[in-house]
């Protein structure tokens, strides 16, 4: 049996009736100590006897390609094959199957494009074969930079900003620039394959497996049901993973034409070029407000860029549709067409960006109204969407700012900036609003019950995120069960499809697979104990119903159970506007000398519905405002105006925010109850965390010492560039 289950309107609040304490609580990850001891296989590693090595050859830059010593690369020792199959020239594309995804061999898209893999006895041997590859490149030189090309796209319109801004008691006009930024995850995208008879195995570093699936499939030309993706352990993706990149489809193609297992790894360089980047981005913002600090007016226009044959565009202003009140609206995204490497999905795609520029635009505008910034956003808060008359499913944002101010200590802080100078630095403090859409999404997942317990079985994957805690604390919560009598398998497309890990859709939309798989289970149970399931509480391994007492292992009699359920999206998404909502307050030291800037401490707060479990949900709010802090001080790549090719394509200079980078963080959780969800009442949190986050951080160095920094990021010379504008400081009020 399988209950599906179709989210078209309020859900079920079912589990506060569970009686096990697993759901809410702090539980630790139960892959945890097989990560610390580097005991979790992930995609490189365990390779299989007789495996062969790949890497991949690049062009050097956009044109028609050739590869002049092919031979002599074939013929050196080791060497086992020189492989230049089009079905390997595969971009990270996200949902991508049945779309055409080879793109030919004989032209390069982009400077870094994968033109041919050399295979070889051993990872050196195919490494300095690689090295050693000469590819020629011929055309006109490429159009790299957006501001240069033509546009694509127009703004939705509502009103007259025009008319708005010209009448408005206050009118800002500001544009905020972004550089690209790349996923950076730890682990390296890779992968190893082999073939039994006509089907193929890919151990690989993905996020959406049953996406995934048909992408490698469709590259490869056999029917879906031939594949088989592993994925159990991810060492992160922020985005970067979600869709099918070549060294996976390029190791399958090798080990088939070989007969024998191929590994495949990106150098890290490589992995810089060849997934997906954060598209740069300039976000002109205006504002109109009466007297009072009220909108009357409200734009937010994006130039972003991809490859001319991209569908993809960085959905810059998509919470800006329905932030904040304003009659008059004009938003939207235009994109340019340039030869630098694919843009996709990164760390909050469109939010991240967006809702960090909005927010510090909001600060100026505040500034100029001689307004509290946080009272400048409750004035400003939507009874309903602005623009559909959607009413909101739940809406926290006034808890989460005024919660979070009075925890931060918000009313101690001088409105003025450079009141405060600790002997080089001055110091100041930012906030911002946080604003991030919520989805749920199609999921499946099967729970096996028997006399040792239970086991969770979904394709599902976790990048780090918690997903084999959280879904171990749903299946044992319904089912009664301790935490050590729940086995949770992830990251295996032969098990039940889930949601994938993206959107911060996972834990709610596979969660809730896993919670009808074990209501499933419970009505077999209730079955054979001849009562109605909501009559029946499980608990310790227990069954019980009205006075009556009895192991769950006696009522198996030995027998094994299966429980599957399926959550779909409904007409839910239409009738309300979904969205998690957050606020970040942050403390940011700038140095009067260096211009540098530290970040002193950081407090986010945030309603995301139920929190499934406080410890994981804590970690991914630390990696979210983490991110925040990087995209405010450190993080941007550099492309060659030449050619197009990333400068800083390694960890060394491609700066994420370290340790000494990050200071303490606070994080608070305000309660929500949105019955629209689904029906563990759950919503995403990963991503909402970095919505803004780096706003707080820049609008903390304006209260700090003045600087409006709009060209991201910070760094020392920008906030240099400002304070030289600015008289030497006095001494009074110095520590």
């Amino acid at each position: 049996m399988t209950i599906t289950l179709k989210v078209d309107g309020k859900s079920p609040d079912r589990i506060p009736e569970m009686k096990q304490g697993l759901v809410g609580t702090e539980i630790a990850r139960p892959e945890g100590p097989l990560k610390v001891t580097g005991q979790a296989p992930y995609a490189a590693e365990d390779v299989p006897e007789g495996c062969a090595f790949g890497i991949l050859v690049r062009a050097p830059r956009w044109g028609r390609v050739s590869l002049r010593n092919e031979e002599r690369l074939a013929a050196m020792p080791g060497v086992l094959s020189v492989l230049r199959d089009p079905a390997m020239i595969r971009r990270t594309a996200q949902g991508g199957a049945g779309k055409a995804p080879a793109q030919g061999m004989d032209e390069a898209d982009f400077a870094g494009q994968s033109v041919a893999l050399i295979v070889a006895e051993s990872f050196e041997v195919a490494r300095d074969a690689a090295r050693a590859a000469e590819v020629a490149v011929d055309g006109p030189a490429p159009a790299v930079d957006p501001d240069q090309q033509e546009t694509e796209g127009e703004p939705d319109s509502h009103g007259d900003l025009e008319a708005a801004m010209r009448g408005a008691a206050h009118a800002l006009d500001v544009t905020y620039t972004t550089p690209s930024m790349a996923a950076a995850a730890m682990e390296p995208h890779a992968a190893v394959a082999w073939w039994d008879g006509d089907g193929v195995t890919v151990r690989t570093s993905l996020q959406m497996l049953k996406h995934n699936r048909k992408e490698l499939a469709d590259c490869l030309g056999i029917d879906p049901s031939r594949v088989r993706v592993l994925s159990p352990y991810v060492g992160g993706g922020f985005g970067s993973k979600l869709g099918v990149s070549p060294e996976a489809v390029a190791a399958a193609l090798a080990a088939k034409a070989l007969g024998r297992p191929v590994c495949v790894v990106q150098e890290r360089r490589q992995v810089f070029e060849l997934v997906n980047r954060r598209s740069e981005s300039r976000q002109r913002i205006r504002l109109a407000a009466d007297e009072d600090g009220r909108l009357v007016g409200l734009g937010h226009e994006a130039l972003v860029s991809n490859l001319p044959d991209e569908g993809f565009s960085e959905p810059v202003t998509q919470a800006s549709h329905f932030a904040y009140a304003a009659e008059n609206r004009l938003i939207g995204n235009r994109v340019a067409r340039v030869r630098r490497p694919n843009a996709g999905s990164v760390r909050a795609p469109g939010e991240a960006i967006g809702v960090t520029a909005f927010e510090c635009a909001m600060d100026e505008l505040a500034s100029a109204l001689d307004l509290d910034p946080i009272a400048l956003r409750l004035r400003n808060i939507p009874d309903a969407h602005p623009e559909t008359g959607q009413p909101f499913s739940s809406h926290k944002l006034a808890q989460v700012l005024t919660e979070g101010a009075e925890r931060f200590g918000w009313q101690d802080r001088d409105p003025a900036p450079r009141q405060r100078r600790e002997g080089e630095w001055w110091i100041g403090t930012g906030v911002a609003a946080a604003f991030r859409v919520n989805l749920l999404t199609e999921a499946e997942a099967r729970i096996t019950l028997t006399s040792d317990g239970a086991r969770v079985d979904t394709d599902m994957t976790d990048i780090g995120t918690g997903t084999y805690a959280i879904l171990t604390q749903i299946a044992g919560e319904a089912l009664g069960l301790p935490q050590g009598r729940v086995t949770v398998r992830l990251g295996d497309t032969d098990l039940p499809p889930g949601s994938g890990s993206g959107g911060s859709f996972g834990a709610a939309s596979t969660g809730s697979a896993v919670w009808l798989a074990a209501l499933d289970l419970r009505q077999q149970l209730a079955t054979r104990l001849g009562c109605d399931e909501a009559d029946l509480t499980l608990q310790d391994g227990e069954a019980r119903v009205a006075n009556t007492r009895q192991p769950i292992t006696e009522i198996l009699k030995g027998d094994t159970l299966t429980g599957h359920g399926h959550v779909q999206k409904g007409e839910a998404a239409q009738k309300v506007r979904q969205a998690t909502y957050g606020a970040h307050f942050a403390e940011a030291a700038v140095n009067d000398v260096t211009g540098e800037v530290r970040v002193r401490r950081m407090l986010g707060s945030f309603a995301a519905g139920r929190i499934l479990n406080p410890r994981t949900a804590r970690s991914q709010c630390h990696g979210g405002m983490t991110w925040g802090i990087g995209m405010a001080l450190t993080e941007g790549l550099v492309f060659d105006r030449r050619d197009g090719h990333v400068v800083n394509r390694d960890l060394a200079e491609y700066h994420v925010p370290v340790n000494a980078d990050v200071p303490p963080l606070d994080v608070h959780f305000v309660d929500e109850h949105d019955p629209w969800t689904g029906p563990l009442l759950a919503k995403g949190i990963g991503e909402l965390a970095i919505c803004g986050a780096g706003a707080a951080v820049l609008n903390a160095v304006h209260h700090a010492c003045g600087v409006r920094i709009r060209d991201w990021p910070a760094t020392s010379d920008k906030v240099l560039a400002g304070l030289d504008g600015w008289p030497v400081p006095a001494t009074a009020g110095s520590d």
